[in-house]
């Protein structure tokens, strides 16, 4: 757990800080320590989340970009793993094969590795400045998008370093030069690497009808993560099926994010990736025009839905917190 320290330097920005973590520092006491545990990991990512001055949306006010993150973990052998590949595409790696892409030299067989997963959820100012955009995205939220997307690519940057420091070969699938995003038959275009099925395989959050994952924290958010050759007990997947957290598919009830797309890319019957990727498009000029710098977003479908900062689905959602787990789920396919 983090001391009360951290919690208020996380939740203060600015406050008590007199030496910035830089990426790639593990902290002192896990110097020489080879047997790291989930919980030193966590706290590895949320330090640097509270202490690295990349965690800001640039703006004059040097606002933070992101709260505090929800990290979990699944092993690189779950059976998961495959089943994207039938699911997804026979192009989405497995945890083995961007690592044994990557580091050759360490022969890592499927079980021998960890996939640590992040969700970086939106800070309440910035849910709130979009929940009132109609077409484009708030500044706010546009800064995010692009700033705290870089402070994420350092923040996988600094776990990589981090954990290569004491003895643990570490990638970082979306830093790898081959990522690509791909045609797709099934699903418009995919990637190679999906971080949002990664915490899913995490036991982070279930799919909506957007596409976005709803978590803990909600809907509006990034993730993360890292591929590990090192032994950290898996996260449960505290859900039945890949929906169970969104109230369209559990009991019909919402399809709020249908009203909220500006693009109408949402229907009943699901999110277009072409109309969303189009729209994203000519918010650039927006984004230019309007904010005065490159950059670009939506993210309307995030905000002001009942997903937006939590799991709307009562019953999963206190489960959650009683720590209940559901029988294992189906395959996916």
């Amino acid at each position: 757990m983090l001391s009360q320290q951290w919690l208020l330097i996380a939740t203060s920005k600015g406050i008590g800080i007199s030496s910035p973590i830089q990426e790639g520092t593990f902290p002192n006491s896990l110097e020489g320590d080879t047997n790291i545990s989930g919980d030193r990991i966590k706290k590895v990512i949320l330090e640097f989340i509270a202490t690295s001055p990349q965690n800001s949306i640039r703006n004059k006010a040097g606002d933070s970009a992101w709260d505090l993150a929800l990290v979990g973990f699944s092993s690189g052998a779950d059976q998961i793993w495959q089943q994207y590949k039938e699911y997804v595409g026979a192009f989405h790696w497995t945890p083995w094969e961007v690592f044994n892409q990557h580091r050759p030299e360490e022969a890592s067989s499927s079980e021998q590795l960890t996939v640590i997963s992040w969700i970086l959820p939106q800070r309440e100012m910035v849910r709130n400045s979009n929940r009132r955009a109609k077409k484009y995205p708030s500044e706010e939220w546009a800064r995010v998008r692009v700033y705290g997307e870089d402070f994420n690519m350092a923040l996988r940057r600094h776990v990589v370093k981090s954990l290569e420091q004491v003895g643990h070969a570490t990638v970082a699938p979306m830093l790898a030069p081959n990522w690509t995003v791909v045609k797709s038959e099934r699903f418009s275009y995919a990637s190679t690497w999906s971080e949002r099925h990664a915490a899913y395989a995490a036991g982070l959050g279930t799919f909506g009808l957007s596409d976005g994952l709803i978590t803990a924290k909600g809907k509006a958010m990034r993730a993360g993560s890292v591929v590990s050759k090192m032994s950290v007990n898996p996260t449960p997947r505290p859900y039945s099926n890949h929906q169970a957290y969104c109230l369209f598919f559990t009991d019909g009830t919402c399809g709020k994010c249908i009203d909220r797309c500006p693009a109408r890319a949402i229907t009943e019957a699901g999110h277009d990736k072409e109309k969303c990727r189009q729209h994203l498009v000519r918010s650039r000029e927006y984004v230019k025009e309007a904010y005065k710098f490159e950059g670009y977003g939506c993210g309307l479908c995030q905000v002001g839905v009942p997903c937006e900062a939590g799991i709307p689905v009562k019953s999963a959602r206190e489960a959650l917190e009683r720590g209940e787990l559901p029988p294992p789920p189906p395959p996916l396919a």
